[in-house]
């Protein structure tokens, strides 16, 4: 029986979906974003996730079963000196699914699969801005004590233009 055994079979036999997903995620390392079909996709997730787990450890040990997994030693260099300090602190889902609609030949589900290191960024980003936005605040209200004596100006100044060229 096969209780809790779960694998994507891609059409491949064993040897070849696993040489087809060590690629796959090497490509993913290095690139930081792939366009494949869903399922493949989902299937690449999880080594990849996994292998991040793995840098996240540092180790000899955790390198050295990277290795056996993904069969690339400089890309695995890679994985353990950028990508996994990246997500030193975040406890999983490191990547993503987007999905991009049908492929034009076969029709296959077609997805991009990137890390999501922007959304990292962009929760960080808010947090320093807020410290910004107390001075911004200060300043426009100056600005707005001066502005509509300003617009005054500048609509008479506009009302004039006008009235000048309806005359010609």
């Amino acid at each position: 029986m096969r209780h809790r055994n779960f694998t994507f079979k891609i059409g491949r036999t064993s040897a070849h979906r696993k040489a087809l997903l060590a690629n796959a995620a090497c490509s993913l390392i290095m690139e930081e974003r792939i366009k494949t079909t869903v399922a493949k996709a989902k299937q690449i997730r999880r080594v990849a996730e996994k292998m991040i787990t793995l840098g996240k450890r540092g180790s000899l040990h955790a390198r050295r079963r990277a290795i056996s997994i993904l069969k690339q030693p400089g890309v695995v260099a890679h994985l353990f000196s950028e990508v996994a300090p990246r997500y030193a602190d975040r406890p999983g889902g490191y990547t993503r699914i987007l999905r991009l609609g049908q492929r034009r030949g076969d029709a296959a589900e077609m997805c991009l699969l990137e890390f999501v290191a922007e959304a990292m960024e962009a929760s960080v980003e808010p947090e320093a801005s807020t410290d910004e936005a107390a001075p911004v605040a200060e300043d426009s209200e100056s600005v707005a004590e001066e502005t509509p004596a300003e617009e005054g100006e500048d609509a008479e100044a506009a009302d004039e233009d006008v009235a000048d060229e309806e005359a010609k």
